[in-house]
């Protein structure tokens, strides 16, 4: 049976006076329950198992106390001493279950603890404030110059990238009726007359390439533009877009993309009608000198199937199984500035005398007679012939 005490002077008046072994509870100052706890080991030749509970001013837990417990009872972690016979009593401390990191009714043995206060004996490191070595920028300057440092000038503005340029400069115009005058007639050898003259201006542009890309050759370009030029339009049936523009450049990409969505392209390659070759070259720069684009001009004469389906599968443009004849003057590209640019299809010159295209076949929806919804359809048939009497 638990059996609470208050008011006692001392634990050695209570065991003195016959009272029963149950548990005393004190409530006093700190003070006294460092004097309790002091003639407790006094009076027993081994420590009583003491709690001493104390807490700060600013906790909102009741006043500081002690709880003793008297031979032959029990101390549960809710702060209630008991006697074997007595149950626990589930109030009272239960923080200092918590802080003791038990949750059961087990017993605990508990021994007086001592709180631990971090006191501060460093102070805070403050770095001195040191002055400047140079008084001005304009200094700092002319020390690095004489030292022989080279420090970029800081701008604000943000990096632009020029992959490529925005349109053809100095487009190259084709004589008319190429491709069909022969070479010996009087109008080819004028065409001739006339190429020879325009080939100063791109011997120039040739030594201006080569100065940044020294595996430049005329005779060889010829054979890499066909295979770029072949390679790009069967992306167009793979519908591989990743690959197309390593292939072409950000001008020419949205051209051959352009309306195809939903649409199925068969476009082949069957033959060459003549050799290809390079027209013209030139080299411009763009924004300052530096930055330098060069634009070769390539002649194809080939022959090419094409035939481009809708998205529900009927032929729009073209035939699969008719080749044609086409004559193309393609642009190429390279950025000569980037040491890891490539060349890329820039675009396609159409002279003006170029026979206009094919239309393409529009599938479109016949609208019918406006039925009311009690009303059927039905296909009006043309009336018998009646016989005229003579």
């Amino acid at each position: 049976m638990e059996t609470r005490c208050s008011n006692v002077p001392t634990l050695q008046e209570c065991c003195n006076s016959g009272l029963p072994e149950s548990s005393v509870r004190r409530r006093s100052s700190r003070s006294s329950a460092l004097r309790l706890a002091r003639d407790s080991r006094a009076f027993h030749p081994t420590p009583n198992r003491i709690l001493l509970r104390m807490h700060y001013p600013y906790s909102p837990l009741p006043r500081p106390h002690v709880h003793v417990r008297a031979p032959g009872s029990l101390l549960y972690p809710d702060g209630l001493c008991v006697n074997k016979m007595a149950a626990p009593m589930p109030r009272g401390m239960s923080c200092l279950s918590r802080a003791l990191g038990c949750w059961s009714r087990q017993p605990v043995l508990v021994t007086q603890s001592t709180a631990v206060v971090p006191v501060r004996t460093k102070k805070r490191f403050t770095p001195p404030a040191y002055e400047p070595k140079y008084k001005s920028e304009k200094e700092f300057l002319e020390h690095a110059r004489k030292a022989g440092l080279v420090i970029p000038p800081e701008r604000l503005e943000r990096p632009l990238h020029l992959a490529c340029t925005a349109g053809i400069f100095d487009a190259y115009v084709p004589p008319e009726g190429d491709a069909r005058i022969s070479s010996l007639s009087k109008e080819g050898l004028a065409q001739k007359t006339e190429r020879l003259k325009k080939n100063v201006a791109s011997k120039l542009s040739i030594q201006k390439i080569r100065e940044y890309d020294a595996n430049f050759k005329i005779k060889d370009f010829p054979e890499k533009a066909k295979n770029i030029f072949i390679e790009a339009h069967l992306c167009l049936n793979n519908s591989d877009r990743d690959r197309l523009h390593t292939l072409v450049t950000e001008n020419c990409f949205p051209d051959m993309v352009w309306d195809i969505k939903y649409k199925t392209v068969r476009w082949s390659f069957v033959e060459s009608l003549e050799p290809v070759q390079v027209v013209q070259v030139r080299c411009s720069h763009l924004l300052n000198q530096g930055n330098i684009f060069g634009q070769v001009t390539v002649r194809m004469h080939t022959r090419q199937t094409l035939a481009i389906y809708d998205r529900f599968g009927r032929l729009m443009y073209g035939q699969e199984d008719m080749p044609k004849d086409v004559l193309e003057y393609v642009v190429f590209e390279r950025h000569l500035t980037n040491p890891y640019g490539s060349w890329r299809m820039h675009g396609k010159i159409i002279p003006p005398w170029a026979p206009p295209k094919q239309p393409i076949i529009k599938t479109v929806m016949i609208p019918g007679p406006q039925l009311k919804p009690w009303e059927d359809y039905e296909e009006s048939q043309g009336e018998a012939h009646k016989p005229q009497l003579a």
